[in-house]
């Protein structure tokens, strides 16, 4: 049997990397069964979907969505304008793809698919992947036969939905099962060397980066390795700086999950995936969420860690004051603290997360 969804989210890759892993799980959960599976995407030729999504190696077709302002002004009339079209376009895609079921994860670019599908009483999915839900999905969510949750204690939110589960986050497989050993094998540091690992994202973080730097220089760590990943918008102003020899600075980090679990410490942002990575490595980690998310969402899915003792939670504003040091030296010092982190953070793991989203999907799906 043939199963066809059309798969839809953009703006950050925080909606569009989950969107690409549901696709890739849903693929091999069908053709495990003995059954095919076809998936496309919908998004903005000039969003970020557009140059991931492809890059993923699936076919995205191209509609028109703009954002809603939070406040009337005259980019409403183009966000409704836009959302007309958008509209339309998704109405002669879905006439022509004739989707199982409809799946978003976020941003404005879902609301014309998702909206025209419940529409037309085709299953729509919506998963959100942040403890403090998104707008659109918000909105979305509230008609959609099922919403999929990453952080948990979210039924009230999406009250009118078809069902409410919470599967956890999607994850890259290969952050799955890889320890301590492991990570300084490949990083070739003994295993009595103390390391500090930290990142920011892609683009890097300037809060992050200054302190690590900080720090590194700073005598009271001198028996500390410190790796950053920069990020690409600060990596050429940082090499050019006379750095601490104790500290080593890459631009982007392809494989995170050696590095998360061979360091001792980590400090990287909040971000949902982060979060659910970090879980599943089992880090020890420091998360300094970042300021300007929309809704302050990563400081309530860092908040769900910290109250789980599974992880150390510091504003922004608060690591450039200086107040993380003394708790990192701390940290790096008592070994009994850091387990117990590493243990908390590893109950909040859901390692079957893409079987359970399949599951899910699939018993929406009128066959």
């Amino acid at each position: 049997m043939e199963y066809k969804f059309i798969v839809t989210g953009g703006g950050t890759s925080g909606h569009i990397n989950p969107a690409i892993t549901i696709a890739d799980a849903l693929c091999h959960y069908y053709m495990s069964r003995g059954d095919s599976c076809k998936i496309i995407f919908t998004g903005r030729k000039e969003g970020l979907e557009g140059e991931l999504v492809p890059k993923a190696g699936y076919e995205m077709r191209y509609i028109e969505a703009k954002p809603f302002p939070m406040r009337p002004s005259a980019k409403l009339i183009k966000a409704v304008k836009a959302l007309v079209k958008g509209r339309r376009q998704c109405g002669e895609i879905i006439e022509e793809f004739k989707p199982d079921a409809i799946i978003g994860t976020g941003g404005y670019v879902c609301a014309p698919l998702l909206l025209e599908a419940q529409k037309r009483n085709i299953p729509t999915i919506v998963h959100e992947s942040n403890a403090f839900p998104g707008r659109a999905n918000r909105m979305l969510g509230k008609k959609a036969s099922l919403v999929l949750t990453g952080f948990p204690d979210q039924e009230d939110v999406f009250k009118g939905a078809g069902k409410v589960v919470c599967t956890g986050n999607p994850i890259r497989s290969r952050m799955i099962g890889v320890t301590f050993e492991d990570g300084r094998r490949e990083l070739g540091i003994e295993a009595s060397q103390k390391l500090v690992f930290a990142m920011g994202g892609s683009l890097g973080a300037k809060t992050i980066n200054d302190f690590i730097i900080d720090c590194a220089g700073d005598p009271l760590f001198s028996d500390t390795l410190f790796i950053l990943s920069s990020g690409k918008q600060q990596s050429e102003h940082l090499n050019a700086k006379d750095l601490p020899s104790n500290l080593k600075i890459m631009t982007y980090i392809d494989r995170p999950e050696f590095y998360l679990a061979a360091a001792d410490v980590s400090v990287t942002r909040a971000g949902a995936v982060t979060c659910a990575e970090t879980a599943a490595i089992a880090s020890c980690n420091v998360f300094v969420p970042y300021p300007h998310a929309a809704h302050d969402h990563q400081t309530y899915n860092a908040s769900a860690f910290e109250k789980k003792g599974g992880c150390v939670l510091i504003s922004d504003a608060d690591v450039a004051a200086g107040l993380l040091k003394p708790r990192l030296r701390q940290l790096l010092d008592d070994p009994a603290s850091r387990k117990a982190i590493r243990e908390n953070a590893s109950k909040l793991a859901v390692l079957d997360c893409d079987k359970r989203i399949c599951e899910c999907i699939d018993s929406v799906i009128d066959k």
